[in-house]
C-alpha cells in the first residue's frame, strides 16, 4: 500500500475505546514519538505534560500514553473509588460532598471527613472552555492542517453530543470533559498519530460497552453515559452490550470513532502489515486494550451477485432500450440484450441484469414495468473481483480520471470514458488516440508512487 493513497486502520474495540488508549495503539503501531510531543508542545495549554511507556495488560505488552496534570488541573478520570465507588460509600464511614461554581472558570470543591476526626479540603480551579475556545486553542497551534482538521472535527462531534444531553446549543455547551486539559490533548495526540501514520480510511465494525453508573462532575449516571448514547445514535455506531459493569466506551473514544471512521465492515480478505496495542487506564478485571491493525485488502476479493434473466420476444427496441436506461439508472451492475430464438423459431432478446441482493426488488419491478415479461430467473453467482478505486490524475492532456484495478505489481488503468470524451471535445482529439496517451501516462504516475 502506496503512501500516497494513504493507510487503511482496523480498530478491534472488544475492551471499549477511549483517547488515550487510541493514541496508544497508534504509537504502537509506529506514529513518530518526537514528532507528537513537539506538536503537542505548540498547543496554546498549560499544566500537563506526557508520559509514554510500555506496561502488561493480561500478560499483553501494550503501549501506555499518558497525560499527567499538575496540581490545579487534575480531576478523578481515573479514580476508581470515585468513579465506581458511590454505591457503596455509604457504609465506608465517610461522606463526599462534590460541588461546582460556573463563571469564569469550573471551581471545584470536594470536602471528605474521615471517622479519624479531620477534614481534608482541597479545591482546584479550572479554565471554563467550550467550542470556540477549543477551536482557537488548535488553530493557533502548530499542527499540520490535517491534523488541525481531524482535531476540530472529534471535538465538533463531542459538541453536538453534549449540547443534545444538556440541552443547549453547540456555541453555548461549556463542558467539562471536552474542555479539561486532558481531553484536549488526547484528542490533539490522536489527531496528529492519525496524520503522521497517513491512515484516510478507518474501520471500525462495533464498539464494546459495560453498563451499571459511573459518577461525574454532575453525579450519578448510566452506562453508557447520555454523550456516548448521543454520539452512537447521530453516526450510526453500533453497540455491544456486555455484562462489565463499568464505563467500557468514554465520549472521547466514541467521538474519535464518529469523526475518523469511513467504514464498518471489513474486506472479505485482508493481510496485515502491523499491529499496535493502546493500555487503558481504568482497571476493572479485564484486560483493558485497544488493537489498531494497518491492513490491506488483497488485489482479489471474492463475492457474489444476483443475474436477472427474461427472455422477451413482443417488446419494442425502443422500450427495450428504456428499460436499460431505467435499470442502471436504479444501481443495476451491468445490463445487456443478447439476440435468442425462441419457441416457433421466433427472434427475441435475452435480457440480463447484474445486481446486488438487496436490489433485487427494485430491479425486478422495473423489468416488469417496462417490460412485456410475465416471468424472471434468478441466479446466484459468485465472482472473483480485483481490488478497484478511481483517481483523478493530471496528464499532458489535462486532468481525467481513470480506474485503478489491483494493487502492487499487478495494477491495470483505464481511463474512465467520460473524462476522455470532454478532452476530446474541448482539444477536438480522436478518442482512440486520447485514450491510450491518457492511460500511458496515468498508469506510469501511479505506478512510481
Amino acid at each position: 500500500m502506496s503512501n500516497k493513497s494513504g493507510n487503511i486502520l482496523y480498530l478491534e474495540c472488544y475492551s471499549g475505546i477511549s483517547g488515550d488508549m487510541t493514541v496508544g495503539a497508534l504509537l504502537d503501531l509506529g506514529a513518530d514519538r518526537e514528532l507528537l510531543e513537539n506538536q503537542l508542545h505548540t498547543l496554546p495549554v498549560q499544566g500537563f505534560r506526557i508520559e509514554i511507556d510500555r506496561v502488561k495488560k493480561s500478560g499483553l505488552d501494550a503501549c501506555d500514553f499518558r497525560v499527567i496534570l499538575d496540581e490545579e488541573h487534575e480531576n478523578h478520570d481515573h479514580d476508581m473509588k470515585y468513579l465506581y465507588g458511590h454505591e457503596h460509600m455509604h457504609g465506608e464511614g465517610h461522606g463526599h460532598e462534590h460541588s461546582h461554581t460556573h463563571g469564569e472558570g469550573h471551581k471545584h470543591e470536594h470536602s471528605h471527613t474521615h471517622e479519624e476526626g479531620h477534614e481534608h479540603e482541597h479545591s482546584h480551579t479550572h479554565e471554563h472552555r467550550g467550542l470556540p475556545e477549543i477551536k482557537s486553542i488548535i488553530l493557533h497551534s502548530g499542527l499540520t492542517e490535517r491534523a488541525k482538521e481531524i482535531a476540530v472535527e472529534i471535538f465538533t462531534v463531542l459538541a453536538e453530543a453534549e449540547a443534545k444531553a444538556h440541552g443547549t446549543t453547540m456555541e453555548e455547551v461549556h463542558f467539562h470533559e471536552v474542555g479539561a486539559v486532558d481531553s484536549i490533548v488526547d484528542i490533539v495526540a490522536a489527531a496528529v498519530c492519525l496524520d503522521n501514520l497517513n491512515i484516510t480510511e478507518v474501520i471500525v465494525p462495533e464498539l464494546y460497552e459495560g453498563r451499571g453508573t459511573i459518577r461525574c462532575q454532575h453525579g450519578v449516571i448510566p452506562v453508557p453515559v447520555p454523550a456516548v448514547v448521543n454520539i452512537v445514535g447521530e453516526h450510526g455506531i453500533s453497540l455491544h452490550m456486555t455484562n462489565t459493569e463499568a464505563e467500557l466506551v468514554t465520549p472521547t473514544g466514541a467521538a474519535i470513532v464518529a469523526a475518523v471512521r469511513t467504514s464498518d465492515k471489513l474486506p472479505g480478505r485482508y493481510q496485515i502489515r502491523r499491529t499496535g496495542m493502546g493500555a487503558g487506564k481504568r482497571d476493572y478485571g479485564r484486560a483493558s486494550i485497544l488493537r489498531g491493525m494497518l491492513i490491506e485488502p488483497e488485489a482479489q476479493e471474492k463475492d457474489s451477485v444476483y443475474m436477472l434473466e427474461s427472455d422477451i420476444d413482443d417488446c419494442t427496441g425502443e422500450a427495450l432500450g428504456y428499460a436499460m436506461d431505467c435499470l442502471l439508472e436504479a444501481g443495476a451492475r451491468d445490463v445487456h440484450y443478447s439476440p435468442v430464438y425462441m419457441k416457433k423459431n421466433r427472434p427475441a432478446y435475452q435480457l440480463q441484469v447484474l445486481c446486488s441482493e438487496e436490489m433485487i426488488p427494485k430491479m425486478e419491478e422495473i423489468i416488469f414495468r417496462e417490460t412485456t415479461t410475465i416471468g424472471i430467473r434468478r441466479m446466484k453467482a459468485e465472482r472473483t473481483v480485483l481490488k478497484r478505486r478511481i483517481d483523478t490524475i493530471a496528464t499532458s492532456l489535462g486532468e481525467a480520471k481513470v480506474k485503478v484495478c489491483g494493487t502492487d505489481g499487478n495494477i491495470k488503468v483505464y481511463p474512465e470514458y467520460e473524462s476522455v470524451a470532454a478532452i476530446c471535445r474541448a482539444k477536438g482529439l480522436a478518442y482512440r488516440e486520447a485514450w491510450e496517451q491518457i492511460r500511458l501516462e496515468a498508469a506510469e504516475k501511479i505506478i512510481k508512487r
